[in-house]
């Protein structure tokens, strides 16, 4: 199992099995990363132009799945960041409140540590993240617990996000001047 610079456990064999698509990949198969920062990575960026900044690893855009010749692995600007607001692991969904300092639900957790791992030995170090919740999040880190385990979310992390519930659905109910002010 792929682990931290630290040694601590990532919860997977290979982060590219979690990956859907590169964050700089348009919906045209385009490189997004080479056409609006392509003033840090020169080269990369003209040899995208050569190409119609064509993604190298989507490949054309009328065919199904990915038909570049490349893979994830060998893009030096590949990144890949879930946008769900949910845990991979549990399903847990984030609620959060507007001014409200409370420690999320949710975290980020990276699945890749490709500088000296054994996936990523020889390629570049990519961002690779997902969301877990607090508890899942830990188990992870804790060595026993794999993200594509089937779980259920932890009671104490369902009693914290209906907390939140409660409190939301307070502040969004209606109670007219004279209710909140009347001294009787």
């Amino acid at each position: 199992m792929e682990k931290t610079d630290a040694g601590t456990s990532v919860g997977v064999d290979d982060p590219y099995d979690y990956v859907d698509r590169c964050d700089h990949l348009t919906d045209d198969g385009r490189c997004r990363y080479a056409v609006e920062q392509g003033e840090r990575d020169p080269t990369f960026a003209d040899e995208r132009s050569q190409e119609g900044f064509r993604c190298p690893v989507a490949g054309k855009t009328d065919e199904e799945g990915l038909t570049g010749p490349w893979a994830w692995t060998d893009c030096p600007h590949f990144r890949c960041r879930t946008h769900d607001r949910e845990c991979v692991r549990c399903g847990l969904e984030e609620i959060r409140l507007a001014h409200d300092d409370d420690r999320p639900l949710l975290e980020e957790h990276h699945l890749s540590y490709a500088v000296g791992s054994s996936v990523g030995e020889g390629h570049p170090s990519h961002e690779i993240t997902v969301y877990l919740c607090r508890w899942c999040h830990a188990k992870v880190h804790d060595s026993w617990a794999r993200i594509d385990d089937d779980a259920n979310p932890d009671p104490e992390a369902i009693a914290e996000r209906e907390g939140r519930r409660t409190r939301e659905q307070d502040e969004l109910g209606f109670s007219s001047a004279r209710e909140r002010y009347d001294d009787g």
